[in-house]
C-alpha cells in the first residue's frame, strides 16, 4: 500500500495536467480558427479543475494503477479530460482546420514531455540522485506525456489522430473513414486488453523519446 501511494503522489500532477492540458490546447487552437466555441465555455484555462472528468481523470487512473499494481506490474495508467466542445463547422475551412486542431492535443503533450526533460536536467545539475521525488515526478512527466501523445496519435477515430487521417484524405474517402468512429473506443479496449496497443504504440513512443533525449 505504502508504495502504492508514492507511485499516485509522483503521477498526480504530470497525469492532471497532460490530460487536462491536452484538452484546453484544442480549445485555443479552434478558437484561432474561428471557433470560439470553448472559449465561450470557458475551456480554454490552464486550471486543471476546468477540464475533470471525474471517472476519467480520477477514477479510472487509480483504478487501473491500483490493479496493474496488485498484479505485480508495473502501473498501467489510462485516463481522459472532458473533451474541449468544437464546433467543426465554425472553424473557417473546416476540413482542413481540423488536423491543426487535432494536432495541438498530442503536440501539447510532446511540449510538455519536453518541459519536464529540462527540469530532469536541471535537477541532475543540481545534484539530484534517482531516490529524489521531484526526480521521479519529472520522469513520471516524460513518460505519461509520451503515452498520451503516442495514444492520441493512434489513426483511429475519434482520437486526435483519427481526425488528422480525416483531415489529410480526400473527402469522399474521409467520410468513409469516419464510419469507423461509433467504434472506435471498443477497438481501442480490445487493444489494450490484448496488448497489442503497445506494440503499435512503440514507434511513436521512440519518435517522441527521440526528440525529449535531445533536451535531457
Amino acid at each position: 500500500m505504502e508504495s502504492l501511494i508514492q507511485t499516485i503522489t509522483v503521477y498526480a500532477l504530470p497525469v492532471l495536467f497532460g490530460i487536462t492540458l491536452h484538452e484546453a490546447s484544442h480549445g485555443y487552437v479552434a478558437r484561432m480558427f474561428g471557433d470560439p466555441t470553448a472559449w465561450q465555455a470557458g475551456r480554454i484555462s490552464l486550471n486543471p479543475v476546468r477540464h475533470i472528468d471525474l471517472v476519467g481523470t480520477i477514477i479510472v487512473p487509480l483504478v487501473l494503477l491500483f490493479s496493474s499494481k496488485l498484479m505485480g506490474g508495473a502501473g498501467l495508467l489510462f485516463g481522459w479530460a472532458k473533451p474541449v466542445p468544437v464546433d467543426w463547422s465554425r472553424l473557417r475551412r473546416p476540413k482542413r482546420d481540423m488536423l491543426w486542431v487535432a494536432l495541438a492535443g498530442p503536440a501539447s503533450n510532446l511540449v510538455m514531455a519536453i518541459i519536464w526533460a529540462i527540469s530532469l536536467r536541471i535537477l541532475a545539475e543540481t545534484g539530484a540522485t534517482a531516490d529524489d521525488f521531484w526526480v521521479k515526478m519529472t520522469i513520471a512527466g516524460i513518460q505519461v506525456n509520451l503515452v498520451l501523445m503516442a495514444l492520441n496519435l493512434l489513426p483511429l477515430p475519434p482520437l486526435d489522430g483519427g481526425r488528422i487521417v480525416f483531415s489529410l484524405l480526400p473527402s469522399r474517402m474521409a467520410w468513409q473513414y469516419s464510419k469507423v468512429e461509433p467504434y472506435g473506443l471498443l477497438i481501442l479496449i480490445v487493444l489494450m486488453f490484448t496488448g497489442v496497443l503497445w506494440i503499435v504504440l512503440q514507434p511513436l513512443l521512440a519518435l517522441g523519446q527521440g526528440i525529449v533525449n535531445w533536451f535531457l
